[in-house]
């Protein structure tokens, strides 16, 4: 009874030290208090404000933390900034200047000895004011404030907080850094008044003794078999005119691993203390549990309370989560390879601009976003320029294990900041509070440039000292074993198995791709949220307000939309343009994935797409819309990026295993199928073969045999003017997409086939790669010396040309190039000659659109992964998916709950005897009263199709209370008709 007793009075001291230290923190945040904003030189006297008695009733209710455009956007006095063109139309001067925030506070009553006023984050300078009492400043959106206000509050009235926030001036890149450098607008996000000045991070009072813990680092050094040594470091920090002894303790949970030291700390000075495993045996963690990147493994967390305490009171203590993982890095044969934990990490994942473009994406919110990330199998985001400063980020990527590729403040223009110690100040501050976190697992310096002296030999101290060289430390975003920028247009899925997409700056291949990337536009809900109704149909100029135009040349949309056009036919409307976008969403993004997967490790290290979310409602580089709609490239890319994944490669028809895992595939059975449109199996195309797959590697399994019947130039002699090492003529008629023939870098070339005889044909397909041409003919010849002009452009846009003309009789067909469209030569993949009027001997058994449809199964038959493409006859013409009709389905739904969340389960057929394949079925949960559409909405599948006789199980998963009492219900729209089964 009596070691009951002595136990639970130390459980109970425990528990009130424990509770002591998490209480001795409260929020000054404007859920919590209410803050006011307005401009500074609208003062006549701004010392008046720091009068208790000052009337502030017509200053405008501030957003803490957010911005000063935000805070008169959630008052009402500016319009929606995300419709229409309402953020350009915003008077810029309102904004770009100075502001002063100004609130009161209390400080609690449980507060004891030294109260601290603390900042995360103010954008881009301030100067804090307590009672009238100037306290202190901040320089630059990364710097911490932590103020000693402890002889100027009074304990038992009232307090004034006043802050001085300075805008951050034009020109921004990289003048202003360290600060939000896209604010003053991108190709993807428009200029935000103010620049993001404000309180933009978390402000808090706490109150500790005299000893405060400062920065505490947990890290791995070494992991060997089941065994982890860590080691834990910080700086206890005495700011009293005293000298104070007392006790250093830490747990570590779990395993309750306890370590402490007697410790004195001079007056007014600070103490650096170490535990490491040579001298903390308890630090050598046996059978420790590893962080791995989603795929890969888990994630499990451990914490460590660091508690300081001096006769026999807590004076500070801290709780840090904390991973256990090893970073390594290699760059084999000029390409960058990061290891987590002894094993190689296929990259797979995209770039975060802005987590909110006004900054308006806050603490769980990020959890929607990151959750989204590895519901796509992604395992890593790259923080472009260091846009996204919440912690809260960083947290959920430690959650879901989603790796960070982490920015500095500098965008590769030739200009240092104007304060080159003020960003150093900062970078040291960034490392310090963040190096704690699992997912970190590169430092940038520089976006597509390298940091001007001196930073780059700043930035690659401050890594190896703050860091300890833990994470690599990569001057520049493109270059060095990297393979460049780009490029972020759409292309066609073959073009990312064949040959390296173009990038500019870096290595040649496929590599590791930091930035690359297509316009991605959103689904028809999404679209009327934000475009008012009289720009719906035809594009216009409000398009290119959100970046359908050429705001956002790169993104290339006028090809984005020819290739809708080619491929899928005329949109009539708005909505029929959205629909048919969703296909070409999925094509691109999945063929983007799949193309660097198929090459993993013979050359290819990973791939990051611009951009993988929204920061702004727009039509450009995005996977999930800014609404959360998850548009066809957060499918697409959820497929090409499965850990398992087995795909068709459109280059050179091979099917292939891509098994970016640790553990291998054994006895694996891979199928595959062909049918055409009504759902009937295609006789001769089925195959299927058993294999093994090693861990972290590819195998092909088969070929699909997909003939060229009635291209005339198939196979035939083909010759050039010249050619690059890239290929010969002959790959130009070889019917493989995966080859191409290339010329030499001038003008003019040409290219030419030999049919073998005379013979009559009316059609000439011209596959272009990335180097095409501006301006050709097309001759014919029955010598191959005398040619004809037949067919002439001096405006060609590259892709894939198909000229159609009256029947002519010849030997020789010659493309000659006058006028590159690019630095480099002419490319062909392929050179195509039809007779449409030649009757085939054999009739082609293929519908003029058909379906590939993949599955790897393992020995006990369980699905592991499956694939399902469109394919044309006519390469990528899909027109003939207009002829399918509608299919009667099945759908039964049930719903269910998982903790405080909604789980709806659809279960959809297809009947047996259905006209034709249910193709591209688009499920959405909607308020069964109103219609609206629910989001966020985390789903298993969607876009899928379904043959005659096949069912599906699609799950839905969501917060309740976006229903507001409502109840749900499921729609299923078909590609081929205009109403829903509900």
């Amino acid at each position: 009874m009596k070691r009951k007793t002595a136990l639970f009075v130390l459980l109970t001291a425990f528990l009130t030290s424990f509770l002591h230290a998490q209480e001795l923190r409260t929020s000054l945040n404007s859920s919590d208090v209410t803050w006011k904003v307005c401009p500074a030189d609208s003062l006549d006297n701004y010392q008046k404000i720091f009068d208790a008695r000052f009337n502030d009733r017509k200053w405008v209710t501030a957003t803490v933390p957010g911005t000063v455009f935000g805070s008169y956007v959630d008052q009402g006095l500016e319009k929606n900034p995300n419709y229409g063109d309402n953020i350009h139309n915003v008077d810029k001067t309102k904004y770009n200047k100075t502001f002063w925030y100004r609130t009161s506070f209390k400080v609690p009553a449980n507060f004891s000895n030294l109260t601290w006023l603390n900042f995360e984050g103010v954008n881009r300078k301030a100067e804090v004011f307590v009672n009238g009492s100037y306290v202190g400043k901040l320089d630059g959106f990364y710097e911490r404030g932590k103020f000693n206000i402890t002889d100027i509050i009074n304990i038992n009235a009232s307090n004034t907080l006043a802050v001085k926030v300075f805008y951050p001036g034009e020109p921004v890149p990289n003048y202003a850094s360290p600060t939000y450098i896209s604010s003053a607008g991108w190709d993807w996000m428009p200029y935000v008044p103010g620049l993001l000045n404000g309180i933009t991070d978390d402000v808090y009072l706490s109150s500790t003794g005299s000893v405060q813990l400062v920065d505490p680092w947990i890290r791995t050094q070494k992991i060997s078999d089941s065994t982890a040594d860590i080691s834990v470091e910080v700086e206890l920090q005495n700011t009293t005119d005293t000298e104070v002894s007392g006790t250093l303790t830490g747990i570590i949970t779990p395993g309750n691993i306890k370590f402490s030291r007697k410790v004195n700390v001079g007056a007014n000075h600070f103490s650096v203390i170490k535990f490491e495993p040579g001298n903390e045996s308890k630090l050598s963690i046996k059978n420790a549990k590893l962080w791995w990147p989603n795929g890969y493994g888990d994630q499990p967390l451990y914490n460590c309370r660091l508690t300081f305490s001096a006769d026999d009171k807590v004076s500070d203590s801290r709780d840090i989560s904390f991973g256990i993982r090893q970073y390594s890095y290699d760059t084999e044969g000029n390409v960058l390879h990061v290891s987590v934990n002894g094993h190689r990490i296929f990259l797979k994942g995209g770039n975060w601009g802005m987590s909110e473009y006004m900054l308006r994406c806050r603490g769980e919110e990020y959890d929607t976003k990151i959750r989204l990330h590895k519901e796509m199998n992604y395992n890593i985001i790259r923080n472009w320029i260091g846009s996204t400063t919440d912690e809260e980020f960083y947290q959920y990527c430690d959650k879901y294990g989603i790796l960070v590729w982490d920015d500095f403040w500098l965008n590769s223009h030739k200009n240092l900041p104007r304060d080159v110690f003020a960003f150093n100040k900062n970078a040291v501050e960034k490392i310090k509070r963040l190096r704690n976190y699992a997912c970190i697992a590169v430092w940038c310096g520089d976006n597509e440039g390298y940091p001007l002296p001196p930073l780059n030999e700043w930035l690659t101290e401050d890594v190896k000292v703050y860091d300890g060289n833990d994470r690599r430390y990569h001057a520049n975003s493109h270059s060095d074993a990297l393979t460049g920028s780009g490029i972020w247009v759409n292309l066609e899925p073959k073009q990312y198995f064949a040959s390296p997409p173009l990038g500019f700056g870096g290595e040649t291949g496929w590599g590791l791709r930091t930035e690359i990337g297509t316009a991605v536009f959103t689904n028809f809900e999404s679209f009327i949220k934000f475009m008012p109704k009289e720009n719906w149909w035809p594009q216009d100029e409000m398009w290119n307000k959100h970046f359908f135009g050429p705001n956002a040349g790169n993104a290339g949309p006028d090809r984005y939309s020819k290739s809708i056009t080619d491929r899928y036919g005329e949109p009539t409307d708005i909505e029929d343009f959205c629909k048919k976008a969703q296909l070409l969403n999925i094509e691109t993004n999945k063929g983007m994935y799949e193309g660097w997967g198929d090459k993993l490790w013979d050359d290819a290290s990973g791939i990051m797409i611009w951009m993988s979310q929204s920061a702004y409602p727009s039509f450009v580089w995005q996977t999930y819309d800014y609404y959360y709609d998850l548009t066809g490239a957060f499918w697409g890319a959820k497929k090409g990026c499965e850990p398992v994944n087995i795909h068709w490669n459109p280059a050179s028809n091979d099917i292939r295993i891509v098994n970016a895992t640790i553990d291998p595939l054994t006895d694996v059975t891979a199928t595959a199928a062909v049918y055409n449109l009504d759902g009937s199996k295609v006789p001769g195309f089925e195959n299927a073969v058993s294999l093994d797959v090693p861990a972290n590697n590819t195998a092909t399994c088969f070929t699909m045999r997909f003939e060229e019947k009635d291209n005339l130039a198939f196979k035939k002699p083909a010759f050039a003017s010249s050619s690059m090492d890239v290929g010969t003529p002959a790959d130009a008629t070889d019917g493989g997409a995966g080859s191409r023939w290339g010329s030499d870098y001038s003008d003019p070339q040409w290219i030419y086939v030999d049919l073998g005889e005379i013979q009559p044909f009316n059609e000439i397909q011209l596959e272009w790669e990335d180097a095409y041409a501006a301006a050709y003919k097309l001759q014919v010849s029955n010598n191959a010396t005398d040619w004809q002009d037949i067919y002439s452009t001096d405006n060609a846009d590259g892709g894939r040309d198909k000229i159609e003309f009256d029947t002519i009789n010849a030997r020789f067909v010659r493309m000659l190039g006058t006028k590159r469209a690019t630095m480099w030569g002419y490319s062909l993949w392929e050179l195509k000659v039809f007779n449409k009027d030649r009757s085939v001997e054999e009739a082609n058994p293929l519908s003029n659109v058909h379906f590939i449809k993949l599955a790897l199964t393992d020995k006990q038959g369980r699905l592991i992964s499956d694939n399902f493409y469109w394919r044309g006859n006519e390469y990528l013409d899909y027109t003939a998916l207009d002829q399918l009709k509608e299919v009667k389905l099945s759908l039964k739904t049930s719903t269910s709950s998982i903790g405080d969340r909604k789980v709806t389960t659809a279960d959809i057929s297809a009947p047996r005897n259905a006209p034709n394949i249910a193709f591209a079925l688009r499920v959405m949960l909607v308020n069964a009263r109103t219609g609206e559409q629910v989001l966020p909405v985390f789903m298993n599948d969607n876009y899928f199709s379904l043959l005659p006789g096949e069912s599906k199980k699609i799950t839905m998963e969501y917060d309740p209370a976006l229903l507001n009492g409502d109840k749900a219900k499921v729609i299923i729209k078909q590609y081929c008709s205009e109403t829903s089964v509900k």
